[in-house]
């Protein structure tokens, strides 16, 4: 427990980062000897600034304790990267998570996943085929990824729980934290039958650079991202960059020219990306078929 405490007070260290976090226990071995270690000392590592280096010194194992302890209270586990239960998708991605806060099943974090995402301000057409691919998907075993978001992203959540399938939630806060609060509801619902996920620790609210780090994870945990509906400045589109950095596939829901909500998406399929025309384009990228019995609504490709 002690070790495990000093690397969640060193990880959570204010400037700590992977990068700088790999570069510390290279050099002193173990978290221990990091916030034994002198200020000084700190500052020899390539890379660290003053201001980290300071934070590290004001941190205390007390203080990993307190994260882990205040993590269980919220009926969450605390996974490090070696830990059996990281999933293995985020070992390979080019800025991993120092550590995670899981909560619910957390075996659907190792499961073959597709994110879906999309727009907070949708139509009545993405909503539909929000609903049916993330349905088709979860119906057919896929786990369903999306950041819990108002909008597609509760959508695609809520589209996976009805058809008794796997979801995760990825979000951009701590536990103990409901963003959107009128996502209350979804976050019960997925902590009880999905699994909720974030690498910010408990109380922590989100800021503007807390979406971008969470979308990277969104696609992270997921072998290929779909994209419903995106504006032409969507920050949806960042996960899609994301999921391209990391060597992920993009499969795109073509949207009506005149919408702007989908400017976004027709300009990625001009750029060259997979069309998605039907749940069987996604399901093929899992070495699926659409089940006989998921027939599409009017209007949409099976």
């Amino acid at each position: 427990m002690t070790a495990r405490s000093a690397y969640l007070a060193v990880a959570l260290a204010t400037g700590v980062g992977p990068a700088r976090l790999r570069s510390l226990l290279a050099r002193f071995g173990s978290a221990e000897r990091i916030l034994d270690t002198p200020t000084d000392g700190l500052r020899t590592v390539r890379g660290m600034s003053t201001a980290a280096a300071t934070a590290i010194r004001k941190a205390e194992i007390a203080d990993g304790e307190r994260v882990q302890q205040r993590v269980e209270d919220e009926g969450g586990r605390v996974l490090l990267p070696w830990d059996p239960e990281f999933p293995e998708l985020l070992h390979d991605i080019p800025d991993p998570p120092t550590v995670l806060f899981a909560r619910g099943d957390v075996s659907l974090l190792h499961a073959s996943g597709a994110a879906v995402v999309g727009s907070r301000d949708h139509t009545r057409y993405g909503r539909e085929v929000c609903r049916h691919v993330a349905g088709g998907l979860a119906g057919a075993g896929v786990v369903v990824v999306s950041g819990m978001a108002r909008g597609l992203d509760a959508v695609a959540h809520e589209a996976a729980l009805d058809a008794d399938g796997p979801t995760v939630g990825v979000l951009g806060n701590g536990f103990g934290v409901i963003y959107p609060s009128a996502n209350r509801a979804l976050y019960a619902r997925m902590a009880r039958d999905g699994c909720l996920v974030t690498e910010f620790p408990p109380g922590e609210r989100p800021n503007a650079g807390s979406f971008p780090r969470r979308n990277r994870l969104i696609s992270g945990l997921a072998r290929v991202t779909v994209v419903i509906e995106a504006g032409e400045r969507s920050g949806t589109l960042l996960t899609v960059d994301a999921a391209l950095a990391q060597g992920r596939d993009v499969l795109v829901v073509p949207g009506p020219i005149t919408s702007p909500r989908s400017l976004g998406c027709n300009r990625l399929l001009a750029q060259g990306a997979k069309p998605l025309l039907g749940l069987r384009d996604v399901l093929e990228e899992f070495g699926q078929q659409v089940p006989r019995k998921d027939a599409p609504p009017v209007g949409l490709s099976a």
